[in-house]
């Protein structure tokens, strides 16, 4: 059996930000491509609200239908605020990865350099 997830898992816009990154993408296409990448599934409505926040705040905009399907497409101002977000987020990682290597090591080592 799996263990609880002890995170909550990343935040909508964020995914969503990071696939439309990649390139234009309607709702379906940037469900699939975040499960695919992220591992997270988000539905459809989770998609479409959060779609609608990120264009009235400018990082996203739709563009033509084509045929029933809806792109959306990155803007200048989301590139730059997932640009920040993920520099954000990198610092955090990258501390904490090199601050869990050490832990490791110490554990390892056990008391006073003995096998543990």
């Amino acid at each position: 059996m799996p263990s609880p997830r002890i995170f909550p898992k990343p935040d909508p816009s964020l995914l969503i930000l990071s696939s439309l990154a990649g390139g234009e993408k309607h709702g379906y296409a940037l469900m699939k491509d975040v499960e695919e990448f992220a591992g997270v599934t988000i539905g459809p409505g989770t998609v479409f609200g959060c779609l609608a926040r990120l264009e009235e705040r400018g990082l996203v905009e739709a563009l033509e239908p084509q045929q029933r399907r809806h792109p959306y497409r990155l803007t200048a101002a989301g590139a730059t605020a997932l640009t920040q977000q993920l520099r954000e987020l990198e610092r955090v990682t990258s501390t904490g990865s090199a601050r869990l290597g050490a832990t490791r090591r110490r554990l390892c080592d056990g008391p006073a350099g003995a096998p543990a």
